[in-house]
């Protein structure tokens, strides 16, 4: 039987679809390459070019390759697109979900593993928050995955299918065998952006507010490794095959860190000193995200290995130095 990877070229994706080949499991990856690479997934999996939102070819994927079990990774993922464009939001994000689970329900898919956001959190505060804190999202980006995440609960009860939802906090780091890692163009992630920013591929970085009631002003995020991210999948891959029924597990490390600590972790990583550019704040940025992570220690027995501000940012550095092929510094 087959687990098939939506998204699976891109960023987490492709990470995810190399431990499952590293673990022997059988993997076909589907991607419409929008922001996704195939170069980043090995040349022995099945590869199927489209859209989750194509029921008849999810439908054709499922039923030619045995699938047993779905992780949906596939998104757009970026709070200020998102408030630009929410329509565009709320079709990629939530209907193509309503398309993909529609098809997997067709095709007796009995495990389903959803990639969600600590964005359905809105302003959640100061304190670690927890899985069953308020869900008030302050960007349609976050409001397109609690929709989802709705639409899975809603499924679940009138199906055979058994989901777990994973509420990713920010996601850093690439691959430390250098397999893979952070290659979209103009990617917004901090950690990438401060990456190019010392390696000259980027003008400067810029930190949106430093008027926020934190220590030094800027934004704390808890920033969690995507090869932990990913090993949290296979853990919760593990749970539904031994009948755990349907969850919702926090994906971070219980602490957070602050933009400028970010800078400076990647000025240490890089041996570089990059301009800094402080700007306004930015619509739809919360004070501070942290997970409380009790429920995924305690129901999926994972522990991380990388829980290290500096171990991520040399991982992602390491990748942004040898990322194949070369492009024209992004104007900022």
């Amino acid at each position: 039987m087959t687990i098939l990877v939506t998204g699976g070229a891109g960023y987490i994706g492709s990470h995810m679809v190399h431990e499952l080949v590293d673990a022997g499991e059988s993997v076909v990856v589907l991607d419409n390459l929008s922001t996704g690479f195939r170069f980043l997934i090995p040349g022995s999996v099945p590869f199927v070019a489209g859209s989750t939102g194509d029921r008849e070819l999810v439908a054709r994927t499922i039923e030619k390759h045995r699938v047993e079990a779905i992780i949906h990774f596939a998104a757009s993922i970026v709070v200020p697109d998102s408030i630009r464009d929410p329509l565009g939001y709320y079709r990629n994000n939530t209907m193509n979900t309503c398309a993909l689970l529609n098809a997997a329900v067709e095709g007796g898919v009995k495990q389903f593993i959803f990639s969600s956001t600590a964005a359905v959190y809105g302003n959640a505060g100061d304190e670690p928050v927890r899985e069953d804190a308020p869900t008030p999202p302050i960007s349609p980006y976050g409001s397109s995955k609690l929709m989802s995440e709705i639409v899975l609960h809603d499924t679940s009860r009138a199906h055979d299918l058994r989901f777990v939802i994973l509420r990713y906090f920010n996601v850093a780091g690439a691959d430390p065998k250098r397999r893979t890692g952070q290659s979209t163009p103009a990617a917004t992630h901090l950690i990438k952006v401060a990456c190019e920013a010392a390696l000259g591929k980027r003008a400067r970085l810029d930190v949106f507010g430093t008027d926020y009631p934190t220590a030094d002003g800027t934004c704390v995020r808890d920033y969690i490794h995507v090869t932990d991210l990913v090993r949290a999948h296979s853990a919760a891959l593990a749970y539904l095959r031994r009948g755990g029924p349907s969850m919702t597990f926090n994906c971070g490390y219980g602490h957070g860190h602050s933009v400028l600590e970010v800078v400076e972790a990647v000025r240490r990583a890089s041996g570089r000193n990059f301009p800094v550019n402080i700007a306004g704040r930015r619509a739809g940025d919360p004070v501070s995200l942290v997970a409380n992570v009790d429920r995924i220690r305690s129901l999926l027995k994972w522990r991380p290995q990388f829980d290290n501000l500096d171990t991520i940012v040399r991982h992602a550095y390491a990748w942004e130095e040898r990322l194949p092929g070369k492009r024209e510094p992004v104007a900022t």
